[in-house]
């Protein structure tokens, strides 16, 4: 029998945990359940790829490119800002410094995949990162550097704030959903892409006010990215169902299995 497919989540990573969690001075990794379970649904197992890091691991022993041999596909997951010095920036305030940390790693991770021909999928932070390390920059904070743009986050409605988005026209996200007239989509990010990374198409946009909800990279690698949550779609009829584009990143998967 065929064995499920295997696909890699990058880890969330919180440096400094509360105390009361009983992790003193300590780092987690972790990844969300609602992501986990969205892939799981599907019959693929699901394994968190811990952040390697100098002076804890051995890099001749454990390496990027270990990992990423033994996935057939990663999901690139949400979280802290991508640092505004990954693109070359300084934050403009202290809340904005992001996860230096986490980006080395997952820029680290990403390319191992295209150099493998691994399917990548990004979800919100995994968009944004993935057009980051292909050159690209992010607005610190839409509401400062693009004040004409709508809400595009609500702390009180969190994962029920939502808006319309526009699927470019003869692109294959255009295909996936064809026959679907409705757009509408969570939105849960402060920042967004600025300047569109190298080799990257625009699939989809806010309908609002432009904004880029949905990339997918040139050539022969599978690369594509969400500024949405589609894990969160589930059970809501009137969001764009994210069956099709989980089967369409599995099914690419598929074609790589190791």
């Amino acid at each position: 029998m065929t064995r499920p497919l295997r696909i890699g989540l990058s880890p969330r990573i919180l440096h400094h945990p509360p105390a009361e969690l009983g992790f003193r001075n300590k780092t987690l990794q972790y990844l969300e359940q609602t992501v986990a379970h969205w892939i799981m649904r599907r019959g693929a197992l699901v394994f968190m790829l811990p952040a390697i890091e100098s002076g804890g691991v051995e890099r001749s022993s454990v390496r990027v490119s270990d990992y990423v041999k033994e996935i057939d596909g990663l999901v690139m997951q949400g979280g802290a800002d991508v640092s505004p010095i990954s693109y070359g920036e300084i934050p403009a305030r202290p809340e904005w410094s992001g996860d230096r940390v986490r980006d080395l790693y997952e820029i680290e991770l990403f390319w191992e995949c295209v150099v493998q021909r691994k399917p990548i999928l990004g979800i919100c932070r995994g968009l944004q990162l993935i057009n980051v390390a292909l050159g690209g920059s992010l607005y610190q904070d839409i509401v400062t550097e693009h004040p004409n743009a709508i809400s595009h986050v609500d702390p009180v409605l969190y994962d029920q704030h939502r808006h319309a988005i526009h699927i470019e026209e003869n692109s294959r996200l255009a295909g996936l959903y064809k026959d679907t007239e409705t757009h509408l989509v969570n939105s849960i990010h402060h920042q967004a892409i600025k300047r569109l990374g190298r080799d990257s198409l625009v699939e989809a946009v806010s309908d609002s006010d432009g904004i880029i909800e949905a990339i997918r990279m040139r050539g022969e690698s599978y690369v594509v990215a969400f500024q949405w949550h589609p894990e969160f779609h589930a059970g809501a009829s009137e969001l764009l169902d994210s069956g099709p584009i989980l089967d369409d990143f599995l099914g690419a998967a598929k074609k790589q299995r190791v």
